[in-house]
């Protein structure tokens, strides 16, 4: 995609992290830009700041676990732009923590509503759109590393990433197969300065479950990844490695290259037959912090 000026872009989970850079870098290439997202207020307050600064923007309500709020998100922008050219699945929670076995289906519920739903949803809805309009687009879905590497702890939020992928990769295909002038990204990043870690905020009150009790060694994982998401990535420098992936038509969007010697352990253990690597999402320098037993 080379034409920005004019166009339209939806980006899901735009209020705030990811979804808000990657709005003010669409903004900042003359598109018109759609901000969905759950929590009014912040998403109030991002609009208001975009427009402040001369951005066309329309601020939508919309809760991506739920179909009708998503196909009502499509139809606000054909409404209110006529169009959509850039979709960006972009939405997503936390889910929960701790061993699988002890994980309530309530955060199951919520992690997969939202990361793996919220994704399902936006291309039944606005990729029928896209491909009648003849015109070029593209759809970004957010995964994440953990949608390439598996780490204890987080099998809610890692099954959803590796959904996400092999959703992307089928899409891909398919418009492929049939000519389609609609490209797809899926986003792949490491540890990036976000909310995600307080997504809890937004989790709807009959998801909601008491408070867990964490092991040492699941205290010790957790207090690893807040830590690193706390001095993540500033989410402008992965949206512009977003949109630079838009205009080269770059499927895997792969931002942190540190991580890369582990995606590949873990491709060649597989083609080895070999037993998951324990930790292997994390970077062996932080591995000393985390019990072995």
């Amino acid at each position: 995609m080379k034409e920005f000026k004019e166009r339209v872009a939806v980006v899901t989970g735009a209020a705030s992290g990811i979804g808000r850079a990657l709005a003010d870098r669409f903004a900042a290439a003359g598109m018109r830009v759609v901000l969905a997202d759950v929590e009014e207020g912040s998403l109030r307050q991002a609009e208001s700041e975009m427009r402040s600064k001369g951005a066309t923007v329309l601020g939508v309500v919309a809760d991506v676990s739920k179909a009708d709020s998503v196909e009502a998100l499509a139809q606000k922008t054909l409404d209110t732009f006529g169009a959509v050219h850039i979709l960006c699945n972009n939405a997503g929670v936390g889910g929960g923590f701790g061993p699988t076995w002890t994980q309530p289906l309530q955060n199951w519920e919520w992690g997969f509503g939202v990361n793996l739903w919220g994704v399902i949803h936006g291309i039944r809805s606005f990729v029928p759109i896209m491909l009648k309009q003849g015109t070029e687009g593209h759809v970004v879905n957010t995964a994440s590393l953990a949608g390439l590497l598996s780490s204890p702890f987080m099998s809610i939020y890692d099954a959803t990433k590796f959904a996400v992928v092999a959703i992307s990769e089928s899409l891909s295909l398919e418009l492929a197969l049939q000519g389609a002038p609609v490209k797809v990204s899926v986003l792949c990043p490491g540890f990036v300065n976000t909310n995600i870690v307080t997504s809890e905020r937004n989790r709807p009150v009959h998801l909601r479950v008491p408070e867990q009790q964490f092991s040492e060694a699941e205290q010790s994982f957790a207090i690893l990844m807040l830590s690193s998401v706390a001095s993540g990535t500033p989410p402008a420098e992965v949206a512009e490695k977003v949109f630079a992936a838009i205009q080269d038509e770059q499927f895997y969007i792969l931002p942190h290259p540190e991580f890369l010697p582990s995606v590949r352990a873990r491709m060649e253990r597989i083609l080895e037959q070999k037993n998951p690597e324990f930790l292997s999402a994390i970077p062996s320098a932080q591995q000393s912090t985390f019990p072995k037993s």
